[in-house]
């Protein structure tokens, strides 16, 4: 094979030590401080580096790959998987050489890497879904000090952290015992409807260490809330930020509703569509604006790096991989978990639910047939391919609705009867399809 990256280096990243192999020379480490980071650069500029190819090994490569950009060489940032050695070989000095020699040839995939404004939207966003992750473990934990003092709140409240929940727990709290008053807190819809089951529900068995759990649980609740919020105010900044050298751009004042989590964030729906331009992929079912910031922040504005949407499901990690050895063909999907897949994979999960989008029919018919896993997948790769057409394309989705999907699934059924009919010398008589009735007799009978 030729050479294609003459000038490159390698760099094995560890947590103590990184260790780089330039093109024809000894491999040479440092240690992970910054003062040694900066010799490396140096060195690498010294040697006439123009290319360094390095593994994403952590949070470990973040700062190294800042400092290597910064000084005007190219970085690769590469999937470990790529450059795995043969048993018993692998040594740190090694895997240098190793990435350097995969490099120099050009076998080495560059992952995608999110730069600039881009980089501190997505610090924020992943940091907020953090705190929601962590609020969410102090709500079970509320549930758990309720439930062992028997105050069956969950069995009569959709929700034990909803504005009914919180006002009884804080009223709890605050060493309230009578039922009736307890009651009086929650919404006045509740109160019509379960009045009695809440009543019952809120006869407790009130101890101490549990009152103490209930009081850290909340405690420990409410402060996420406030780190959210602090959160929600970073966000705002950044997007005001990056949106203000876009076009103005009209936007449809009624948006999908944000049913959980919605980010206190004002104006959210139009600075996210002048950031991208114009493109609004809410018109697509299961994004709401919420779910077009997450993408944003994992993909950035520009989705052309990804030259077809087939390129784009595959890096996310929805389409099926292959493993074929002789005559077995299997499936092999990817280790680990993509967060941009993953949100595609939470959207399809409530498409699939939906009883008027076409979407969501098909998703219904491949779990019927293949399990509800591959249903999810399935329906995220068809969601992720119209969003790389309307990021990209500009294409407008237009929802066609269950009742055109289902007459498009029986016309490719009736070609199908027509063409095992052909098969079997057998002719149909119908009064036209789809949807109309059909009879096969045999021709030789």
């Amino acid at each position: 094979m030729e050479k294609i990256n003459r000038q490159c280096a390698g760099i094995d990243v560890g947590s103590a030590k990184v260790f780089m192999s330039p093109d024809g020379k000894e491999v040479i480490s440092y240690e992970t401080f910054t003062t040694d980071f900066r010799e490396l650069v140096k060195r690498l500029k010294s040697l006439g580096i123009t290319s360094v190819a390095m593994e994403a090994t952590g949070v470990y490569w973040v700062i190294l790959y800042e400092m290597i950009q910064a000084a005007g060489i190219e970085v690769y940032l590469i999937d470990a998987r790529q450059t795995k050695q043969v048993p018993g070989r692998k040594t740190d000095v090694k895997d240098a050489q190793w990435i350097q020699q995969l490099h120099s040839y050009g076998l080495l995939n560059r992952c995608h890497v999110t730069v600039g404004q881009i980089q501190t939207l997505k610090v924020y966003q992943r940091m907020r879904e953090d705190h929601i992750g962590r609020a969410a473990t102090h709500v079970n934990h509320m549930q758990k000090a309720l439930t062992q003092m028997n105050i069956r709140l969950s069995e009569v409240l959709s929700q034990v952290h909803g504005k009914s929940g919180l006002s009884i727990i804080r009223a709890i709290l605050a060493g309230e015992r009578d039922k009736q008053k307890l009651l009086d807190l929650c919404a006045t819809s509740i109160k019509k409807r379960k009045s009695d089951e809440v009543l019952k529900a809120l006869e407790g068995f009130y101890n101490e260490e549990q009152l103490f759990a209930l009081q850290q649980s909340y405690d420990g609740y409410e402060f996420y809330q406030k780190q959210i919020e602090q959160c929600d105010q970073k966000l705002d900044e950044i997007l005001t930020e990056i949106s203000a050298n876009k076009d103005d751009v009209d936007v449809a004042k009624k948006r999908k509703a944000i049913r959980h989590h919605k980010p206190k964030v004002k104006e959210l729906a139009k600075m996210l569509v002048k950031i991208s331009q114009g493109k609004d992929p809410t018109i697509l079912p299961g994004i709401t604006d919420y779910t077009h910031l997450r993408l944003l922040g994992e993909l950035g504005m520009d989705l052309s790096i990804w030259p077809s949407e087939k390129k784009f499901t595959s890096w996310l990690g929805l389409a099926p991989g292959q493993n074929n050895s002789g005559k077995k063909n299997r499936n092999k999907s990817k280790a680990g978990k993509f967060r941009a897949g993953q949100i595609f994979r939470q959207s399809a999960r409530s498409i699939i639910q939906s009883k008027t989008i076409a979407l969501g029919a098909f998703g219904r018919r491949i779990k019927a047939r293949k399990g509800p896993g591959i249903a999810v997948k399935a329906t995220a790769r068809k969601l992720a391919e119209m969003y790389w057409r309307v990021m990209v394309k500009g294409s407008d989705y237009v929802e066609k609705g269950i009742e055109q999907y289902q007459e498009q699934y029986m016309y490719q059924r009736m070609k199908y009867v027509h063409k095992l009919a052909k098969q079997l010398n057998m002719s149909v008589s119908h009064d036209g399809y789809p949807g109309n009735d059909t009879s096969m007799t045999n021709s030789n009978l």
